[in-house]
C-alpha cells in the first residue's frame, strides 16, 4: 500500500491534508484502490509521508465526509463502493448541435478572430484604463471597510436590482451630471454589455430597425446583431451624427429605437457638440424613437465646458435610457455597470436580471459603493485625465508627425481614430505585425461593411516610447503601402 504513495510530493500550493485526500480521491478514481480495501493507518502514512499524524487524520475525515472511505471502529479506514463504472466512449459532434444564436456569436467574437497580441509587440489594441494607476491601498481599505460594516451579508444573495446603497450614489451622481432623477430607478448590471443586452431583450423583436451612428461600438453591433435587428447606420460628421441623413430615414422607416454615443464616442472619440445633442434629441422627439444612452467615458473629458449627458434634455420626460459603467475609467475586472431609466422599465428589467444571473455580485458592489463615498474615485479622476491627456496629445502629435496623410479623429478619452484614404487597414495591420505593432481594424466598427480604410488606437496602457516607436512604425508602413498603389 505504501508503494502508492511513492509518487506523493507536496507542491506548497495547497494545505498538505487537502493534497493528501486528493491523491487518495484520484487514486480511487481511476481504480488503483478498490472498494473495501483497506487503506494504511494513520501512523504508518504520517510516517511515510513525512508528515504530522493530524494531517492525515484530517485527510481522512474529509475522505468520508465526501463518502469516499468508511470507517471501522478499531480497525482503520476502508475504500466506499462507489459504483464507478466505466462504459464505452460515447462522443457527440457538438457542431452538429450548435444553433443559430452561438454560430453567430462565435462568428462576430472578434476576440478570437483578430490578430493576437504576442509578448513584446506594442499594442494599440487596449481602450481599457491603464492598471498601473489603480490605488490599490484605496482598494485594500475600501474592501476591508464595506466588509467590517456589512460582515456576511455581501458573501449571501443579494438583490437583482442592485446594493441599495450604491444605487442611491450613484442616482446623487447621475443628478449631479444634470440629469433629473424624478421618477427614474437604476438596475446594477454585469457592465455595459450585459445592460444593453437586457435592454434590447426587453424592448424589440426580430426585425425591429434599430438606428445609430456608423461607426459605432463593435461589441453593441455583435448584440444588436445576435437580437437579429435590422441596423439603420447613419453617417458622422466633425460632431457627431449627421442631422439631415437621420431624420430623412425616419421619414421613411419605421424605426423601434435608437442607440447613440454622444460622448468620446466609440471608435471615433468624437465629443457630439451642445448645439447637434439639442437637435438630434428633438428629431428622435418628432418620431417618438426613444433613446438608448451610452455614457461611454463621459469622465475623461479633458478641455471645455462641461456637456450633459442626452438624458439630462429629457428633463422629467423618459424617453432616454441611460447605461453607464466605470469598466473603461475604473476596475473593468470589477464588471459593474448600470442603466437609469423610468422606474416602471426598470422593474421589468430586473426581472429579465434576476431570470439570467439573479444579481450582480454584492461583494463588489459593496466594496465598489464604499471606494466611492470615501471620495477616492474623484481624487483617481483627478490624476489619470492628467496622465490620459497627455497620452492623447503624444499619440495625435505622433501621429500628424509621421502619418502626415491621414485623418485622425479623437477629442480625448482612450483611444483615437485613424482614416488613410486608398489604404487597407488589414493590409496595413499586417505589415505592421511584421514589425511589431498591432492596432484595431476600423472595419468591424461600421455597420455596412465600409471602414476599410480606417483604423483605432488604444494609448492608455502604453508608455510615451511605445506610442511613439508604435506609430511611427504605422506612418512608415502606410506609406510604403501608398507608395506601392501609387506605382500600380
Amino acid at each position: 500500500m505504501k508503494k502508492l504513495f511513492v509518487d506523493f510530493k507536496p507542491n506548497g500550493k495547497a494545505p498538505v491534508y487537502i493534497q493528501i485526500k486528493d491523491y487518495i480521491k484520484d487514486m480511487i478514481l481511476r481504480g488503483m484502490l478498490q472498494k473495501n480495501e483497506k487503506l494504511p493507518s494513520t501512523r504508518d502514512l504520517a510516517a511515510a509521508l513525512n508528515v504530522s499524524r493530524n494531517t492525515v487524520v484530517t485527510s481522512y475525515e474529509f475522505l468520508q465526509d465526501e463518502g469516499f472511505i468508511y470507517m471501522i471502529k478499531g480497525k482503520g479506514a476502508y475504500v466506499e463502493d462507489l459504483h464507478i463504472a466505466s462504459e464505452e466512449n460515447w462522443n457527440v459532434d457538438w457542431k452538429d448541435k450548435i444553433n443559430q444564436y452561438c454560430t453567430m456569436a462565435e462568428e462576430l467574437d472578434i476576440i478570437k478572430h483578430e490578430a493576437k497580441w504576442v509578448k513584446g509587440m506594442i499594442s494599440f489594441k487596449s481602450i481599457s484604463p491603464d492598471e498601473k494607476l489603480f490605488n490599490i491601498g484605496d482598494f485594500k481599505k475600501a474592501f476591508l471597510n464595506r466588509i467590517s460594516y456589512e460582515g456576511e451579508k455581501l458573501l449571501n444573495y443579494g438583490y437583482a436590482k442592485g446594493y441599495k446603497p450604491l444605487i442611491e450614489y450613484l442616482l446623487k451622481y447621475l443628478k449631479n451630471k444634470g440629469i433629473n432623477i424624478e421618477n427614474k430607478d437604476i438596475l446594477i448590471t454585469n457592465g455595459f454589455t450585459e445592460g444593453f443586452d437586457i435592454v434590447l431583450s426587453c424592448l424589440t423583436e426580430k426585425g425591429d430597425k434599430i438606428v445609430c451612428e456608423n461607426p459605432t461600438h463593435n461589441t453593441a453591433i455583435k448584440i444588436m446583431k445576435l437580437h437579429k435587428l435590422d441596423i439603420c447606420g447613419i453617417s458622422m460628421d466633425s460632431t457627431g451624427i449627421n442631422e439631415e441623413e437621420l431624420e430623412k430615414l425616419l421619414s421613411k422607416e419605421k424605426v423601434k429605437l435608437s442607440y447613440l454615443i454622444p460622448s468620446y464616442h466609440n471608435p471615433t472619440g468624437t465629443v457630439m457638440s451642445s448645439d447637434k445633442r439639442i437637435n438630434v434629441y428633438k428629431i428622435l422627439k418628432k418620431f417618438n424613437i426613444p433613446i438608448i444612452e451610452d455614457g461611454f467615458n463621459e469622465e475623461l473629458r479633458y478641455s471645455g465646458a462641461h456637456l450633459s449627458p442626452l438624458a439630462a434634455l429629457s428633463a422629467h420626460g423618459n424617453s432616454v435610457i441611460y447605461i453607464g459603467s466605470f469598466s473603461k475609467v475604473l476596475f473593468p475586472g470589477m464588471r459593474i455597470g448600470w442603466i437609469l431609466a423610468d422606474k416602471k422599465l426598470i422593474s421589468y428589467l430586473e426581472s429579465v436580471k434576476r431570470s439570467r444571473n439573479i444579481h450582480t455580485s454584492f461583494i463588489d458592489q459593496g466594496i465598489l459603493y464604499e471606494y466611492l463615498i470615501e471620495g477616492n474615485f474623484e481624487k483617481y479622476i483627478k490624476k489619470v485625465r492628467k496622465v490620459y491627456k497627455e497620452k492623447y496629445e503624444i499619440a495625435i502629435k505622433c501621429a500628424e508627425k509621421y502619418i502626415p496623410s491621414a485623418e485622425i479623429f479623437g477629442e480625448g478619452g482612450l483611444h483615437i481614430f485613424i482614416r488613410i484614404k486608398g489604404l487597407d487597414s488589414r493590409k496595413l495591420l499586417n505589415s505592421c505585425m511584421k514589425n511589431g505593432v498591432i492596432f484595431t481594424p476600423g472595419d468591424i466598427f461600421y455597420t455596412d461593411g465600409q471602414g476599410k480604410d480606417t483604423f483605432r488606437l488604444g494609448f492608455a496602457r502604453l508608455s510615451d516610447a511605445e506610442i511613439e516607436k508604435g506609430i511611427k512604425i504605422i506612418g512608415e508602413e502606410a506609406c510604403k503601402y501608398k507608395t506601392c498603389l501609387t506605382n500600380l
